[in-house]
């Protein structure tokens, strides 16, 4: 039998008794920052309740059933969706160091004036950065998912901040016939900016489900059309017909939940036709838009915010031009890039790669400033406005949906 003296049997004890102590700190500390993480959060349910909206129930929910795209509890894209998340999260490794502009963006000043004159053309359209758009289409006036504030969260206090300020105030706008808005997401769907709305004499046509945010928010149900895709409404003499899109929808926390409906939008006047896309991977559907509703004199077209390994959610830069050519538009303006960080990508890469690919392809597209008011049957001299950043190529970084093959190419 081995024996220990005094002295070293008490070191022995020291450090068998030292472990558990630490043991025990440690535990501590997790548990320190595991009550901090669930205030945090329970401040930002808190703060951002209203903001998240309303699940749709009642009769409403009862249409939504009953709609093609509804399997198994949720809607559903027609393709699955096979993006690789672990491999997107981990993207941040290899993001461009040019992310957000490190100088003022150059906006262009919008004049409310502007707008009390009719288009010459009959067709003008107005880019607010973004997503944003006010269409104005034989004697009708079309806002687009319109988003007003400084951040794209539920809470005021954190998510994604614009570059810039709005570049017109709500107020100014000129009365608008319609509003539309493509899915829920908080960069389409902006809880104060729908508020400061809710009581103007217009028209909110969506997709299935989201009407239960709106009217939680105080819109009146009479005010709100909800629509499956292919169905149409008429507005004051303006045809509206939601359009297929890839996507997935969803307000609370996760990926998403697909509780309400998304989709993009044709609208359909006496002489012009202008499509937009919501946000959407490629897909085969998006030929049957163009056979059916098309030719389109403009197309506001997803084009930024992408990324390899999550390429079903959006299009990119070269499959947004291969949209364009399959929806048979004329005149293509980007849209989801110029105001927010959303992807790993420098902020100018969408418009300098859909530039190339729209040269490749033939197809003429227009590059507005934040705020520039354009019509597609007389565009103005390109300005080359933003600066040249390095960034990846479409060699580089490919960004291609999956099942696609079929409509991948050609014209």
């Amino acid at each position: 039998m081995v024996s220990l003296s005094n002295e070293s049997a008490s070191g022995h004890a020291k450090v068998v008794q030292g472990k558990p102590r630490r043991l025990r700190w440690l535990l501590r500390i997790v548990a320190g920052l595991g009550a901090l993480v669930a205030v945090v959060a329970t401040l930002a349910i808190a703060s951002g309740w209203r903001a998240f909206g309303k699940r749709p129930s009642g009769a409403r929910r009862v249409r939504m059933e009953h709609s093609p795209q509804w399997q198994a509890g949720k809607f559903v894209n027609s393709e699955p969706m096979e993006n690789d998340m672990l491999r997107a999260f981990l993207g941040i490794f290899r993001a461009s160091p040019f992310t957000t502009p490190g100088a003022r963006v150059p906006t262009a000043p919008v004049d409310p004036r502007l707008f009390d004159v009719a288009p010459a053309t009959g067709l003008r359209v107005t880019w607010f950065g973004h997503s944003a758009f006010l269409v104005e289409i034989d004697g009708h006036r079309v806002l687009v998912d319109p988003v007003w504030s400084p951040r794209i969260s539920p809470m005021g206090f954190g998510g994604p901040k614009r570059w810039y300020g709005p570049l017109i105030a709500l107020g100014d706008l000129p009365s608008v016939d319609v509003v539309v808005i493509s899915h829920d997401h908080y960069d389409h769907l902006d809880y104060p900016t729908i508020v400061a709305m809710k009581d103007w004499n217009t028209t909110f046509v969506v997709p299935l489900g989201i009407g239960s945010h709106l009217e939680y928010w105080g819109v009146p149900s009479s005010h709100i059309v909800e629509l499956d895709w292919w169905e149409r409404t008429n507005v004051r003499g303006l045809e509206i017909v939601v359009t297929p899109a890839r996507h997935i929808s969803g307000r609370t926390f996760g990926i998403g939940d697909a509780g309400t409906l998304w989709g993009g939008f044709a609208m359909l006047g006496q002489e012009h036709r202008v499509y937009y896309s919501g946000d959407t991977g490629l897909f085969p559907g998006i030929k049957a838009i163009g056979d059916r509703l098309g030719p389109f004199d403009v197309t506001m077209i997803e084009s930024g915010a992408y990324g390899r390994w999550w390429s079903d959610w959006h299009l990119g830069p070269e499959q947004a031009v291969r949209t364009h050519q399959l929806v048979r538009g004329k005149v293509l303006i980007p849209a989801h890039w110029g105001l927010f960080t959303l992807a790993y990508h420098a902020w100018t890469e969408p418009i300098d790669r859909v530039l190339a690919a729209a040269a490749n392809a033939s197809v003429t597209a227009a590059a507005p400033r934040p705020g520039q008011s354009i019509e597609p049957q007389a565009l103005p001299l390109f300005e080359h406005w933003w600066p040249q950043l390095p960034g990846n190529t479409a060699e580089q970084d490919p960004i291609v949906s999956s099942h696609t093959a079929a409509i991948a190419g050609g014209k």
